[in-house]
C-alpha cells in the first residue's frame, strides 16, 4: 500500500486576511511529500468558492513539477463538463512533459451545484458530457487526431511522455458507478468520509469494483483519509469540524446527501470514530491504516493539510508518519 498526499485547497477568510498563502503552502506540502517519500501529491480542482481554491490544477501541477524530483503529481479531479477535451488534453501533455513523465491524471464529472451554475452548466447532461470528452482527451493523450482542420483532423503538437498517455483515475461517489468504471479497466479513487459509513462498507465496494474488472487489468484503488501523526491531535480536531463545516457550506453533494441521512456525520467525532479520520502518534496512525489494505486499499490519499491546521503542523505530520510508514 503507498501513502500520497491529497489536498482540496481549502481556504478561509480570516487565514487569508491574517497572509496565508495557500498556493505557497501547497507548494511546500509537495516539497516535503518528494524528500520525505511519499508516492504522489494530488490536486483538486473546485471553482466559484472557498472550499477549494485551486481552480487549475494543470498550473498548479506545473509549478510543483519544477520543484520536485521524484514524487508523482496529479488531478484529482479534472472536472471534465467544464472544459474543452482538446485544451485539457494539451494542458494535461504538457504538465507530464514538464514534470518528465510523473503526471496522474484523475477525471470526475462534478458534484457541487454552484460550480454547474457557474458554468451555466445543466447537471443533468454531466455524464453525456463527461463521457465524450473522456474519448476526446484519451484520444488526444494517445497521439491520435483529433483537432478539427480544413481537410480533416490532426494530432496535438505536444504529446506526454508516458505511453499510451498516463495513468487514469475516475473518481467515484455512487456506488452504483463502480461497475461502469471497472469495465473501463482504469484505477478509481473514493473519498469515503463522504459517502460510505464504515471501513467495512468501504471495502464491500472495493471488491464489487474489482469483481467488474476486465481479466488482466491492472488497477489502483485509491481511498482518501484525514491524517495527522503528531503530539496534538486535539488541533487536527478542531481543523476537521472546521473542514467539515466548510464542505457542507459550499453544498458538497453527496456528503450533505450522507449527513442529512445521518445528521452525526456533520460531526468530526463522528467521521474520527468510523476510521476515516486518523490522528495520533505515527506508529498509531500506521497501526489504524491496516484495515485499509485489508479491504483493498492500494493507495492512501493523505489529505495532511485541512482546515487550516499550521504549515508547521502538516511538516511534520508528513514527515512523521512517512517515516513510520515506511519502516
Amino acid at each position: 500500500m503507498h501513502l500520497s498526499a491529497f489536498t482540496v485547497v481549502d481556504s478561509y477568510p480570516e487565514d487569508v486576511a491574517a497572509g496565508r498563502d495557500r498556493f505557497a503552502e501547497v507548494l511546500a506540502l509537495a516539497e516535503t511529500g518528494d524528500r520525505a517519500g511519499l508516492t504522489a501529491i494530488w490536486v483538486a480542482e473546485h471553482h466559484f468558492h472557498a472550499g477549494g481554491v485551486c481552480p487549475s490544477p494543470p498550473v498548479l501541477l506545473s509549478a510543483i513539477a519544477t520543484r520536485t524530483r521524484r514524487i508523482r503529481v496529479g488531478a484529482l479531479v479534472s472536472v471534465l463538463p467544464f472544459h474543452n477535451p482538446v485544451e485539457l488534453a494539451e494542458q494535461y501533455a504538457m504538465v507530464d512533459r514538464l514534470a518528465g513523465g510523473r503526471l496522474n491524471l484523475g477525471v470526475g464529472s462534478g458534484y457541487i451545484p454552484l460550480e454547474f451554475e457557474g458554468f451555466g452548466v445543466d447537471p443533468a447532461t454531466k455524464r453525456e458530457r463527461f463521457d465524450s470528452a473522456l474519448e476526446t482527451l484519451v484520444a488526444g493523450l494517445r497521439g491520435e487526431a483529433i483537432v478539427p482542420s480544413g481537410t480533416g483532423r490532426r494530432p496535438l503538437n505536444v504529446t506526454p511522455v508516458q505511453s499510451p498517455h498516463p495513468p487514469l483515475w475516475i473518481a467515484v461517489q455512487r456506488r452504483e458507478a463502480l461497475p461502469f468504471v471497472a469495465r473501463r479497466g482504469v484505477s478509481v479513487a473514493l473519498v469515503p468520509y463522504a459517502t460510505v459509513a464504515s471501513v467495512e462498507e468501504l471495502g464491500g465496494q472495493i471488491t464489487e469494483f474489482r469483481s467488474h474488472l476486465p481479466k488482466g487489468a491492472k488497477v489502483t484503488v485509491s481511498v482518501a483519509l484525514h491524517l495527522y501523526a503528531g503530539v496534538h491531535p486535539e488541533r487536527a480536531r478542531t481543523a476537521l469540524q472546521r473542514y467539515l463545516d466548510s464542505r457542507l457550506a459550499t453544498q458538497s453533494a453527496f456528503y450533505q446527501d450522507k449527513v442529512r441521512r445521518d445528521p452525526s456525520h456533520a460531526s468530526a467525532a463522528t467521521i474520527e470514530r468510523t476510521g476515516f479520520a486518523l490522528f495520533g502518534e505515527p506508529a498509531d496512525v500506521v497501526a489504524r491504516l491496516e484495515p485499509f489494505r485489508a479491504a483493498g486499499v492500494d493507495e492512501v490519499l493523505g489529505i495532511f493539510d485541512f482546515g487550516g491546521l499550521s504549515q508547521a503542523e502538516v511538516t511534520g505530520s508528513v514527515e512523521s508518519l512517512t517515516a513510520r510508514f515506511r519502516a
